[in-house]
């Protein structure tokens, strides 16, 4: 335990900065979680603002911030193709069909 006075009250302030920070880490694991479970447009703006505020905060780093956003605008980028992908597949079956 700290004995000077000055160093009492940073454990004080240590303390509350550590339950402010889990609050925020726990928060982004989840969105992020939630966001690679079912890659929906909302759960991914929600989860990418939350690695921002981290971020920001410098409860992660700046690179892992950018590295985890850029692993979820990819999930945005697989659902977007797989959706063209498969239109694309009807079209060429119509045209098959015509001639």
């Amino acid at each position: 335990m700290p004995v000077i006075k000055s160093a009492k009250k940073k454990l004080r302030k240590d303390k509350k900065r550590e339950k402010r920070n889990s609050k925020l880490n726990n928060l982004l694991r989840r969105s992020i979680k939630k966001a690679k479970e079912s890659p929906t447009d909302k759960a991914i703006k929600e989860a990418v603002s939350i690695i921002d505020k981290a971020a920001k905060r410098r409860i992660i780093h700046k690179n892992k911030a950018a590295r985890l956003k850029s692993g979820l605008s990819k999930l945005i980028n697989k659902k977007s193709v797989v959706k063209k992908s498969s239109a694309k597949k009807s079209k060429l079956k119509i045209k098959k069909s015509k001639k």
